[in-house]
């Protein structure tokens, strides 16, 4: 093995023992594929996944649309309280694998309420999964999911306010970007804050720049998730820089659901080089097949990131995290960087 081809497995070796942190992961989507198999077989299996080979096929998309489609088919799977307790454990466990030792979730509650399933009861179920696997932090995120409009998404809103106990502390929007715009959820992202929940929002995602715009004049949130294409508009950019406003990049999520064409076409060098605030994030690693190590690798090979730009990433996302207590994403950062895996390696 030459020098190249050693300093590159070693790197390799501490991408994955790094100590990492991530800030945009959806419950929903990150169940790891044994998880997901064992659901699927608990109610009677599905015709179209014979096996687990084609289960990961289905996992795939040509479009977002046939993403959205396909989260949809798998939360069928998901029916009872013993169902999220059962997941969270599973990928509080996968989490603890990748030495992720700090998450914050996404959890959508109103896309089961009409099986009866309540936002305290799944933020319950959730937390006593989570707290079955020590060594990794995890607080919720509760999605209101644009697609069902303002009046439900207020609801889940008061729902989510009355189950704080549980470790959530934000709230968030994803589900169809493209058809439905920031704006009618002004007043309920007004009373979130009020509530002394943090905000995000997808946004530039599978709409233009002008939901990015809608995400920051008309929400007002305090981290944007994904915003690829925000860079069509300089002006935008400009902002996001003066203010230092934290982004929630997804690289592999966004090629594998197709809103970027391919991977070395985006734009997240592009971002760091005008000084935007990164973090780097799985979204639904349970779907798109990526772990966070994954991520940084790639970022090193494709677009010439050094370790040190990785660890920045964290540090990013340990600062913008919303971990409640005064001063407490500092003592998170000391903690990360205190850690036996923090330092790069280096050839004697």
């Amino acid at each position: 093995m030459d020098t190249h081809q050693l300093y590159s497995s070693q790197l390799t070796q501490w991408v994955h023992n790094l100590p990492k942190a991530e800030l945009h992961l959806h419950l929903e989507g990150a169940i790891p594929i044994e998880a997901l198999w064992g659901l699927i077989q608990k109610y009677g299996g599905d015709p179209s996944v014979a096996s687990k080979e084609e289960l990961v096929g289905r996992l795939t998309y040509e479009t977002f649309p046939d993403f959205i489609e396909t989260w949809i088919w798998k939360n069928g799977f998901l029916r009872t309280y013993d169902d999220f307790q059962f997941i969270a454990e599973s990928i509080a466990r996968d989490l603890l694998r990748q030495n992720i030792l700090y998450a914050e979730m996404f959890f959508s509650p109103s896309r089961f309420s009409e099986q009866g399933l309540t936002t305290k009861g799944l933020a319950e179920a959730i937390r006593s999964g989570f707290k079955k696997v020590p060594g990794v932090e995890i607080w919720l995120i509760a999605d209101l999911v644009r697609d069902h409009g303002p009046v439900r998404a207020e609801q889940t809103l008061e729902e989510a306010a009355e189950a704080k106990e549980f470790g959530i502390v934000g709230i968030g929007m994803g589900g169809s970007e493209h058809l439905h715009p920031p704006k009618p959820f002004t007043k309920v992202y007004e009373e979130a804050r009020q509530m002394g929940f943090k905000t995000s929002v997808h946004a530039g995602e599978a709409a233009g720049s002008e939901s990015v715009w809608g995400a920051l004049l008309d929400l007002e949130v305090d981290r944007i998730g994904h915003a690829t294409r925000a860079e069509e508009d300089a002006s935008l950019l400009e902002h996001l820089q003066k203010e230092a406003t934290p982004l929630e990049l997804c690289p592999l999520s966004n090629v594998a659901t197709g809103v970027i064409p391919s991977y070395q076409e985006h734009p997240v060098r592009r971002y760091w080089e005008q000084g935007l605030k990164l973090t780097i994030n799985t979204d639904d690693p349970g779907m798109f097949h990526n772990h966070l190590s994954d991520e940084y690798i790639g970022l090193m090979d494709h677009f010439n990131f050094t370790p040190e730009d990785i660890q920045q990433f964290i540090l990013n996302a340990l600062e913008s995290s919303w971990r409640p207590g005064t001063d407490s994403e500092k003592s998170l950062a000391k903690q990360f960087q205190a850690h036996p895996n923090w330092t790069p390696p280096g050839l004697d």
